[in-house]
């Protein structure tokens, strides 16, 4: 069967990268309220990459987010400067400017530059102002365009230092740089640039710049995801940064905001099996054996998040290998019934592992009720991988999670495996347990009127197990 040109393009575009289909509770008792499903272009706005970059004056900040654009040159890359949202001094400051502290928070326009960021975060572009060093006025030039990109990088002395602007980004970087080194270039730029005499400079830095730095921008190195010593000059922690947005680029948007959430990278072979398992035309037999393969691929990418320790063996050759070896606390949890269609998976990567049980009911379309639960007796000094094929509304995750919590596991050691995710459920689960981890093969568009996954796979419990019916899944529809 022959196919236009156009089909094909799609086709390779629809299959490559990571796929998707479209895009504090207290006790066990509580239920948690679902947001209807939506479809809305506002929500389906792809969400772009913001990087956030810190570090004194003189830092390099601007040379490292060149040198960040300038690899990035396949995506569409656009920077904000801080210093675009400095006040408008008043005719009493114009007067006493050199008693202006510019590096204090209160001379930055927060609020607009929060304004300007929601915009461009949602899809619109933006006219940034070009702020005037000389008259101290933003309205001097031309405002700057800047139209909606893939990554956004917000660079300035104090980006990291209001929580509202922190939460914005989906990296932070903060550029270290000797303080020596840094007054050296002040100088140079404020006397070559700017024409200020080299006294006017020291007597600024040592009043203001310096203090300044102590107090405001030194205590936001804390909140910053990497750390580049010597700034521009760190080529290889530039490249490393940049292979790492690259890959987050690649990734669902949901990944952007939750870097607990991992999609496995999709391929021919996987978009095959995804393919099978959601005809409803695909016999049982088929629908067992390709759904076994891709847990199997999940187990495995779960594993891959366990801790591990270095050991050294001895190869038949009589040389040194050095690897690692497996996390030796371990356990499943499969959630009844569902679940347990993926414990032979973990059964054939993991010898002997224990398996516990949990069976929840649903009661109307948003509570649950824990009905069952066996599981080890030290499961609270193990790692846990949970066991449930489709994570939907998100309420069984959030009771499975709850209930091991109360057993005494520790948030970090769950590793929450699943075929496939609806958006909402992965907004409730990562919020609730953001330290928690979450492995999944693919992002659906949402739910539907009734709380269930769609596209979808249908009741995976009934495919997998060759029946009917539904009071045996024990867990709602969309789960």
């Amino acid at each position: 069967m022959l196919m236009g040109s156009n089909s094909v393009v799609d086709m390779i575009e629809a299959s490559s990268g990571v796929h998707f289909s479209g895009f504090h509770m207290d006790g066990l008792e509580q239920r948690l309220k679902i947001e209807p499903p939506t479809t809305s272009n506002e929500n389906m706005h792809k969400q772009p990459f913001v990087i956030g970059v810190a570090g004194g004056a003189a830092s390099g900040k601007t040379t490292v987010c060149d040198m960040i654009i300038q690899q990035l040159h396949d995506q569409r890359v656009v920077l904000v400067n801080q210093d675009s949202f400095y006040h408008n001094l008043t005719s009493e400051e114009l007067k006493r400017v050199h008693e202006y502290n510019f590096d204090h928070p209160d001379a930055f326009d927060t609020e607009k530059l929060l304004s300007y960021m929601d915009k461009l975060k949602h899809g619109q572009a933006v006219d940034i102002p070009n702020y005037d060093f000389k008259s101290y006025k933003n309205n001097v030039f031309p405002a700057r365009r800047v139209n909606p990109s893939d990554v956004i990088i917000l660079e300035g002395i104090l980006v990291f230092h209001d929580p509202r602007v922190r939460e914005l980004m989906n990296m932070k970087i903060f550029v270290d740089t000797d303080a020596d080194v840094r007054l050296a270039r002040r100088i140079r730029r404020d006397t070559v640039e700017k024409g200020r005499d080299i006294g006017t400079v020291l007597d600024q830095y040592s009043q203001f710049v310096k203090p300044a730095f102590d107090d405001f921008i030194l205590p936001t190195k804390k909140y910053a995801d990497i750390i580049i010593p010597r700034g521009g000059d760190n080529h290889i922690a530039v490249d490393l940064i940049v292979q790492h947005i690259r890959t987050k680029l690649g990734q669902h948007d949901l990944c952007k905001i939750y870097p607990n959430l991992y999609v496995i990278q999709s391929t021919f072979q996987i978009r095959g099996m995804h393919t099978l398992i959601r005809d409803s035309q695909t016999t049982k037999h088929d629908f067992v054996f390709y759904s076994d393969r891709l847990i199997r691929l999940v187990v495995e990418h779960g594993l891959g998040h366990l801790p591990f320790t270095e050991k050294q063996v001895i190869t038949p050759t009589g040389s040194v290998y050095i690897g690692v070896d497996f996390c030796k606390r371990l356990c499943g949890v499969s959630v009844i019934r569902s679940g347990e269609s993926m414990e032979n998976a973990l059964r054939a990567c993991c010898k002997g592992i224990k398996i516990g049980k949990i069976l929840i009911h649903r009661e109307g379309d948003n509570g649950q009720q824990l009905i069952y639960e066996k599981l080890p007796n030290d499961i609270s000094e193990r790692h846990v991988l949970l066991l449930d094929p489709i994570l939907g509304t998100g309420n069984s995750a959030v009771q499975a999670i709850s209930l091991l919590l109360k057993k005494g596991v520790p948030e970090s050691n769950i590793i929450f495996l699943n075929l496939i995710s609806a958006p909402q459920g992965v907004h409730v689960v990562c919020k609730r347990f953001p330290r928690i981890k979450i492995v999944t093969s693919e992002i659906e568009t949402g739910l539907n009127d009734d709380f269930r996954v769609v596209p979808g796979m249908g009741e995976f419990g009934d495919r997998y197990f060759g029946t009917d019916d539904d009071d045996l899944e024990g867990v709602p529809p969309s789960k």
